[in-house]
C-alpha cells in the first residue's frame, strides 16, 4: 500500500493512490469473506483434522466450544503435530489460543493492516454480539477485489459515457453541475460517504483520476470536520465548473478561535473519545491545503466556520466535449 502520511498531496501523489487502495476501503469484511467454514472443536482429534482438512481443501479452522470462538487451528500446526508423531492428541494442545479477529461490517483495509502487522494466514470474523460469522484469508481479498474491479469496470464504462454526454447540447451563458450534502454531527458511521460520491461524480463527468482523488481527499477531511466539530452538522456544497471546481462546507458553529494556529499540523480539539476512535489527529485542514490551489476560511465562535476550496483546472483537464462546448458555471 501507498504511504502518503508524510507526504505533500501533488498530483503525483494522488496517482500513486491506485484503484485497488480505494476499494479496500470502500470494499467491507462481509462482502469478501468466506461464510460457509467448516469448524473443529477443542476436544477433536488432530487425526480428524488431517482428513478434515484433505477433504475440505482448508488451510486453517477456527476452533468452537460451545459455540464460543476459543481459538484458531492452522495447516502450520497439523504439520507440528505430524511431525511429533502426534495424531491422537486433540485439537486442544495444538490451536492457538490468542485470537486475532476482525468485524464484519469493517473495510477490507482493516483486515490488510491486521495481516501485516500480525503475521497470519487467516482472521475470523465476528459480528456486532462477537459471533463467529465467517473467516477471511488473503485470498479471499484478492478474489474480493478483482470481482469488484471488474464489475465496476464494466459498469463505470457505461455510467462515464452517459455522464460526459450530459452537457453536450446544454446551451447557456453560464451552466453549472451543483452537488449538495447534508452532514450529521458525529454520525461517524457514514462519514467519508458524500467525499465518495463527489469523486465518482467527476469522474464520470470525465475528470482525471489526479483531480478526482484531489477534490476527494479535502472534501473527506472538510466531511470529517464537520462531523467531529460542529454542533448540528453542516453542509458540503461542490460547484463543477469548465475550468475550476469550487468546494464549500458551512456549518453554524462552533467557530475556530484560531485560524493560523488550527492551520498547523497536529493541531486539534477534538475530545479524547473522537481521538481514541482514530480521527482528530489535527491533519485535516493541512491535508486541504496540499490540495487544494486555493483555501478561504471565514470562521467566528458566533456564526460558525465557512471552508471554501477551489482546484483550477488546466485546459486538457477542463469538463467538456470534443466539439469545445463546455460546462459552465451558476450558482
Amino acid at each position: 500500500m501507498t504511504d502518503i502520511k508524510n507526504q505533500p498531496i501533488t498530483d503525483a501523489v494522488a496517482e500513486s493512490i491506485t484503484k485497488v487502495e480505494e476499494l479496500a476501503y470502500e470494499l467491507l469484511i462481509n462482502q469478501v469473506m468466506t461464510r460457509d467454514i467448516a469448524t473443529v472443536s477443542p476436544s477433536d482429534t488432530m487425526e480428524f483434522v488431517a482428513i478434515l482438512f484433505r477433504e475440505k481443501r482448508i488451510s486453517g479452522s477456527p476452533v468452537l466450544r460451545d459455540g464460543e470462538l476459543v481459538g484458531i487451528l492452522s495447516i502450520e500446526d497439523l504439520i507440528r503435530c505430524l511431525m511429533a508423531v502426534d495424531l491422537p492428541s486433540t485439537v486442544e494442545k495444538y490451536m492457538s489460543s490468542k485470537l486475532i479477529t476482525v468485524k464484519e461490517f469493517d473495510p477490507v483495509i482493516e483486515a490488510l493492516k491486521t495481516f501485516v502487522h500480525n503475521r497470519v494466514g487467516r482472521l475470523p470474523v465476528l459480528d456486532e454480539q462477537n459471533k463467529l460469522v465467517g473467516i477471511i484469508t488473503k485470498g479471499d481479498i484478492t478474489r474480493g477485489l478483482l470481482k469488484k474491479l471488474t464489475n465496476e469496470f464494466q459498469q463505470e464504462e457505461i455510467r462515464v459515457y452517459r455522464a460526459s454526454h450530459l452537457f453536450e447540447d446544454i446551451i447557456s451563458t453560464r451552466t453549472s453541475l451543483v452537488l449538495r450534502y447534508n452532514i450529521k454531527p458525529r454520525d461517524f458511521i457514514h462519514g467519508g460517504t458524500a467525499s465518495s460520491y463527489i469523486k465518482r461524480a467527476l469522474m464520470r463527468l470525465g475528470a482525471s483520476p489526479q483531480i478526482a482523488r484531489r477534490c476527494g481527499i479535502a472534501i473527506y477531511e472538510a466531511e470529517m470536520n464537520l462531523i467531529i466539530h460542529s454542533r448540528n452538522g453542516g453542509i458540503i456544497r461542490v460547484e463543477i465548473e469548465p475550468h475550476q471546481i469550487t468546494m464549500e462546507t458551512i456549518d453554524d458553529g462552533p467557530g475556530i478561535q484560531d485560524v493560523d494556529l488550527a492551520m498547523k499540523p497536529g493541531f486539534s480539539t477534538a475530545t479524547e473519545q473522537v481521538r481514541e476512535m482514530g480521527f482528530g489527529a489535527g491533519m485535516g485542514l493541512a491535508n486541504i491545503t496540499r490540495c487544494v490551489d486555493q483555501l478561504k476560511i471565514d470562521s467566528s465562535l458566533e456564526r460558525g466556520t465557512r471552508l471554501k476550496m477551489k482546484i483550477l483546472l488546466k485546459e486538457q483537464e477542463s469538463f467538456g466535449d470534443s466539439r469545445g462546448n463546455h460546462l459552465e458555471g451558476t450558482p
